[in-house]
């Protein structure tokens, strides 16, 4: 067997999403949020705000992780979708629990600067059109691809103004359009001003190699020391991601499992339809760590005996 693990990014959140497993007071997390995180899971304003989102879908991936890692063997590889790749470096080794929800705080800080009161942003998934199609559509309006799903599936963001121009237009070429729950435009030029700042917050933050190789959003490329990870951690920021590419990798690797950690399925449902040969479960398909390690001792849902590493 062959496991992946995946890390998340914020969009999935929920009052419950602690119920696996909760963080530890270790990690700081309410000092981290500035309030109890209690008062944050009960408050859906809270939840889904960008500052609070991404301290606290990074410490229910992480500790999601903490509490499984005994009952698997060793991943091969992580890759995180979004805020998820900075998870993804702390599964690998790279970084610790509280310093790794402190650069997540920080990194939704400087992102959340690049919005002016007057100029808000949005991102909007769009399914059933063609790359070339769809950028010949919104590049005139400012609005940038800023996550490749598939060769028909996309996440685009920019100005709520320019949206609300190319959304019909994409309408009328065939396109769905779901708006995201997302009010900045997260991997896009407009978040261009934050990258400098979190490379150097990067660079203090006591980073060391990653012990397991990390997907690079930006690429798919495979990294394995601390230098590479700053510059394209980094770079994500404002850059688009290329997940189908991610999704690739995991196929190139010859991965037989793959397991999304923290709250949600998405990513493991991508990963289902891309690659449907590669066994994906979730978190969020099991109520208990018990519920987990029954699965994993008897290898349920995938045909692979999972007693066998």
């Amino acid at each position: 067997m062959r496991l992946a693990l995946l890390c998340p990014g914020q969009g999935d959140q929920h009052g419950a999403m602690f119920d696996f497993a909760a963080p530890p007071p270790a990690w700081q997390l309410d000092t981290v949020l500035g309030m109890p995180q209690a008062q944050v899971l009960a408050s859906a304003t809270q939840l889904f705000s960008n500052r609070m989102a991404q301290p606290m879908v990074v410490a229910a991936t992480l500790a999601a992780w903490e509490a499984i890692r005994h009952l698997l063997p060793p991943p091969v590889l992580v890759a995180g979708y979004s805020v998820g790749e900075l998870s993804a470096y702390a599964v690998a080794g790279a970084l610790n629990g509280e310093r790794v929800l402190r650069l997540a705080a920080l990194r939704a800080e400087l992102m959340n600067a690049q919005v002016k009161l007057d100029h808000p942003q949005a991102m909007s998934a769009i399914a059933g059109i063609g790359k070339q199609q769809l950028l010949a559509l919104i590049t005139p309006h400012q609005i940038a691809i800023a996550i490749e799903i598939s060769e028909s599936n996309f996440i685009i963001g920019g100005e709520v103004c320019g949206l609300q121009i190319v959304e019909p237009l994409l309408q009328q070429q065939g396109g769905s359009i779901t708006r995201l729950a997302v009010n900045i435009a997260s991997h896009t030029p407009h978040m261009q001003a934050a990258e400098k700042p979190f490379l150097a917050a990067l660079s203090s933050s006591g980073m060391v190699d990653p012990q397991i190789p990390v997907l690079a959003g930006i690429n798919a490329s495979l990294i394995r020391d601390r230098n590479t990870a700053k510059q394209t951690l980094a770079a994500q920021i404002a850059a688009p991601i290329q997940w189908a590419a991610c999704m690739d990798q995991f196929a190139e690797n010859n991965i037989t499992v793959a397991i999304e950690l923290g709250p949600g399925s998405a990513l493991s449902r991508m990963l289902s339809q891309r690659h449907p040969h590669i066994a994906t479960r979730s978190i969020a398909d099991f109520r208990t760590i018990d519920g987990f390690a029954r699965w994993a001792g008897a290898g349920l849902g995938s045909g692979l005996d999972m007693t066998v590493f």
